[in-house]
């Protein structure tokens, strides 16, 4: 990442601007109302952002604080791809969950394609327990 274009902030984006970095990244859009509790609700965030302060790149954790820690919300806008942002912003966020949580804390991910081979350079690994990913929408 070239700290002479972009700036890695802990701040979470502007409520719109997260919106449209999740559409244009091709996230599933999500709604206002949704949007303002993560955006709150966070245990930490990651948001790169141009000289111009347009957030390009973002990534956030949401956990109890304990032991279990989900990231969530990795995105980078196309233009801004394949310049280190979205390494920035995970490697930050692992290194605030090494830093704050305690010893044994468990980080777990969904890993869309686009990002499996940084998840696994970061050292994710794929289940080897025959666990699976699940998931179920209300309303």
């Amino acid at each position: 990442m070239d700290a002479a274009t972009y700036t890695l902030t802990t701040a979470p984006p502007p409520l719109e601007e997260y919106l449209a970095l999740r559409q244009l990244t091709g996230l599933t859009p999500k709604r206002a109302e949704q949007a303002g509790p993560a955006l709150a609700n966070s245990w930490a965030w990651r948001t790169v952002q141009t000289q111009s302060g347009q957030t390009v790149a973002m990534g956030r954790v949401v956990g109890d604080g304990g032991w279990y820690f989900l990231v969530a919300d990795m995105a980078t806008l196309p233009e801004h791809q394949k310049k280190g942002l979205g390494r920035a912003v995970l490697s930050a966020l692992l290194d605030e969950i090494s830093d704050r949580a305690p010893a044994g804390a468990y980080v777990t991910l969904m890993a869309d394609l686009p990002g499996q081979r940084l998840y696994e350079q970061l050292g994710f690994e794929r289940p080897t327990n025959g666990s699976i990913s699940m998931h179920r929408r209300i309303g």
